[in-house]
């Protein structure tokens, strides 16, 4: 059978299960299988497979059964970067990749500048391994609980040059920010925020493959961002920004727990599907009083507008991310902390 023939029929086979993209993984099963690239596929399509079949049909087996093409290969793309992914750490997205984009929206204008950087549930290291690529000067400490993970992550900074005894990166076990001190000049963080009850319900993709650690948010999907940003107000320097993934409609309720804790919102970013994905922070202006916190409340709706457009309506809920109500609920907790700080 030919490299071209082989490919022909696992794609078939996989459109048949009702797999996202048949073709494109069936030639990088099939490249990985062979172990050739995919110049040589294209260069001599109807060479045979030769001793590559039993490697391939294993491959075409795994897949069959569910188990994602970047965890038959061992490795993922993020960010034009190859990484190394094991059961241990998520699966790095593209969606996560609106979180460099942010970053690099709202700092990328002196690439030379030395960043201090924060990577809270670093996993595999990937949104860090993406931050010290674009800033050369950086340097980045990166924190997860699960020390395999941490393992996945220092292999992954090594391997870019970035960890080691003259790296710019440290990897850190630890919960969340606890034990740490600062000031970084950015903080990113890609946290479980999957309800627990809706976990058992997602695509077997995930849900059979990604660590239940990595997804589960807790009974809302919130418990992580409310440890994350009671932290942000003693860890992010003056002027700093603090950038945090979102699951779907939780934009307000972030935004509603950042006001909690003299935090604003700079904007939301959507990511390639619309979906309000990443939200920057930084602190509250230093004003108190119901016009400085008025001030900071509609300095938070007016970014998030911009995202979203002037036909929604003002503010969020903690439902549905948009509202009245929800920016009304932030005004009467801040009048409740007038004279008070931080969290």
């Amino acid at each position: 059978m030919s490299r071209q023939q082989a490919i022909s029929l696992l794609a078939q086979a996989f459109a048949a299960a009702g797999l996202a993209c048949p073709q494109l993984d069936a030639r990088w099963l099939a490249c990985a299988a062979l172990d050739i690239s995919h110049v040589d596929l294209v260069s001599a399509p109807d060479a045979g497979i030769g001793a590559g079949a039993p490697r391939l049909d294993d491959h075409a087996r795994r897949r069959l059964s569910g188990e994602p093409v970047s965890r038959i290969l061992g490795q993922s793309q993020f960010w034009g970067l190859t990484l190394a992914v094991t059961p241990d750490v998520l699966d790095p997205r593209a969606d996560t990749e609106t979180l460099v984009r942010a970053a690099l929206a709202h700092l990328g204008g002196n690439r030379q500048k030395p960043l201090r950087i924060l990577d809270l549930g670093t996993g595999s290291g990937a949104l860090l391994c993406a931050l010290l690529t674009e800033w050369p000067l950086a340097t980045g400490l990166a924190i997860d609980r699960s020390e395999a993970a941490c393992r996945v992550a220092r292999q992954n900074l090594a391997g870019l040059g970035f960890a080691g005894a003259r790296g710019r990166a440290l990897v850190a076990c630890g919960n969340w920010a606890a034990g740490t001190g600062g000031p970084y000049d950015l903080i990113v963080s890609n946290p479980p925020y999957i309800e627990t009850a809706v976990i058992a319900g997602l695509g077997r993709e995930v849900r059979d493959h990604d660590p239940w650690a990595a997804l589960d948010g807790g009974t809302d999907g919130l418990a992580c961002y409310r440890a994350i940003v009671a932290a942000l107000p003693r860890l992010l320097a003056a002027g700093g920004l603090a950038i945090l993934e979102l699951g779907q409609a939780q934009a307000g309720a972030v935004a509603a727990l950042a006001l909690d804790c003299a935090m604003r919102v700079v904007d939301v970013r959507p990511d390639f599907s619309g979906i309000a994905r990443a939200i920057s922070l930084r602190h509250a202006r230093a004003r108190n009083g119901p016009v400085g916190i008025l001030a900071d409340t509609c300095l938070s709706h007016m970014a998030f507008a911009r995202i979203h457009g002037s036909t929604k309506p003002l503010g969020f809920t903690r439902k549905t991310g948009y509202g009245f109500s929800g920016w009304l609920q932030c005004l009467i907790r801040w009048q409740a902390r007038l004279g008070i700080k931080g969290c």
